[in-house]
């Protein structure tokens, strides 16, 4: 195997038969959202998901009963000749952790909940002393579960999400980037003391420039501190169809094109294994910019995200106003890096595609190239060229990329979590009617979410939430604020266009 020297060097992390971590290629992974006390269910839908190229399987555990259950999956999956590792998420419950590290090869735990309690966007206030002593309780209650998962060969990741930090984190760090990497960085200093090196680390968020910025600063904080942990990447919530592949390759790609990340996923509203084709070729296109870019000497792992305060045009005709570029080779991120460094007028980046004849495809590669490039704050316009859209179709893009760099809103911004076993309605379907009813709301960010525990936390940044409160029952939300509780189903969509124009934020479409 080629080792990768162009990525950031990690310590790679052992995985039952994987090894996640440079210079290992990039590992591809998906979660099901079958109930996990659906042996049956569960075992087959992961079977799926390791046909259709997923090297990594993640399952929910809520509860000990889902934990223990794992292993029966797990046992279905072996007996047909399936050796993909599992992987149990775990949320606000240790002991359901405890258990899963009996069984499967790694266990995904949440800083944000896993002791601490789930966040109430309470301000708490700590002395110096009453802070050291906080973290010297979560020392003494994770120590034990590193000994077990290490008894038991068991990988752990560190899995930050941005709308589960808690409220002790919050209240000392803030909301923002560094609140995110120090409610990893006390998880993982645990970790390098006590010698446990089968760590990932994930940090994210559904929007992309934060989850970019954040994961920059947690490479450099790692590198700082001198720890090597394999990163896991993702874009939380990207939701379904062309918002959702632009949204996780704009952040995903990014930062492997830059040689940060080691393992990802691409979460979509969608069955999961629509979502290995994705990943798949998230990472094959950013490997290869990252090499070309670490052999040009244009990796940017420490630039900042930038965001422009005016918007980015698309596909304007000819103007003098811009100094115009056309990239249309391997390296176009790589070229078009060195060609508008320094440029004092706007510029105008057309990436041409002449050998992409996929629209899904190009979609992943112009969302990473031009993404990277808007992050970054380079054009100030941007067009596609490819035989595999039309120029209508091709604008559609370039929106999307424009919107996902939160640069400017076209549509109304849908967050909406992938589904699991804990989602309590058909999500996929929701999604779709939540989108034709509100999508013209471009002023309105609306989160929807399949349970609580993606619920006002994960959809914090929301101006309205759909949020699964039992099974086919509804809560809607106004920003943090449950004012709807509990409502069947198939009234919650109306149920939220009413208090949406009850606050007078409704539009009637054009």
């Amino acid at each position: 195997m080629e080792k990768q020297t162009y990525r950031r060097r990690t310590v790679p992390a052992n995985v039952g038969n994987i090894h996640i971590g440079a210079p290992y290629p990039v590992v591809i992974q998906s979660m099901t959202t079958t109930p996990t006390l659906d042996t049956d269910a569960s075992a087959a839908q992961t079977l799926s998901i390791a046909r259709s190229g997923a090297e990594l399987v993640r399952l929910t555990a809520q509860g000990v009963a889902h934990a223990a259950n794992l292993k029966n999956i797990k046992e279905k999956v072996r007996q047909a000749g399936c050796d993909v590792p599992l992987v149990a998420d775990i949320h606000f419950n240790p002991a359901a952790a405890f258990e899963a590290a009996l069984h499967v090869e790694k266990v995904r735990i949440n800083p944000g909940n896993f002791f601490d309690p789930g966040r109430k966007f309470l301000k708490m206030e700590f002395t110096d002393e009453e802070y050291a002593a906080e973290l010297a309780s979560i020392r003494d209650k994770f120590v034990p579960f590193l000994n077990l998962c290490r008894q038991h060969g068991t990988a752990i990741r560190v899995g930050v999400n941005h709308g589960s930090l808690s409220d002790r984190i919050m209240s000392r760090y803030g909301d923002g980037a560094e609140g995110m990497v120090e409610s990893a960085l006390e998880f993982l200093r645990i970790c390098r003391d006590e010698d446990f090196t089968d760590v990932v680390v994930s940090i994210k968020a559904s929007d992309v420039p934060l989850m970019v910025s954040t994961v920059r600063l947690l490479a450099a904080k790692l590198d700082s501190e001198g720890m090597a942990f394999p990163i896991h990447l993702g874009v939380t919530e990207a939701g379904n169809a062309l918002e959702g592949r632009i949204k996780s390759a704009v952040g995903i790609g990014t930062l492997l094109s830059d040689g940060i990340g080691d393992t990802i996923r691409v979460s979509l509203s969608e069955d999961p294994e629509n979502e290995v084709p994705v990943a798949r070729l998230v990472a094959a296109y950013s490997d290869e910019n990252a090499r070309i870019g670490a052999e040009e000497g244009t990796l940017a792992p420490t630039a900042p995200v930038v965001r422009k305060a005016h918007s980015v045009a698309v596909m304007p005709e000819g103007s003098d106003n811009y100094v115009r570029f056309v990239f249309g080779k391997p390296g176009r991120l790589s070229a078009a890096r060195k060609a508008l460094k320094g440029i004092d007028k706007p510029a105008y980046v057309v990436m041409s595609y002449p050998e992409i004849t996929s629209k899904e495809e190009l979609t992943v590669a112009a969302s990473i190239d031009l993404g990277s490039l808007l992050l970054s704050g380079l054009p100030s316009a941007i067009a596609i060229e490819s035989p595999a859209v039309t120029p209508e179709e091709a604008s559609e893009i370039c929106r999307g990329i424009i919107q996902a760099a939160g640069i400017e809103r076209f549509k109304a911004e849908i967050v909406a979590c992938p589904g699991c076993g804990r989602t309590l309605y058909a999500l996929p379907a929701v999604l779709e009617k939540i989108k034709a009813a509100f999508g013209h709301l471009k002023h309105l960010k609306i989160a929807v979410m399949g349970c609580i525990v993606n619920g006002p936390g994960e959809m914090a940044g929301a101006d309205y939430g759909y949020v699964g409160g039992g099974p086919d029952k509804i809560s809607l939300y106004r920003g943090t604020e449950c004012v709807v509780k509990n409502i069947p189903q198939d009234e919650a969509v109306a149920r939220l266009e009413e208090l949406i124009k009850a606050d007078g934020q409704w539009i009637d479409r054009p």
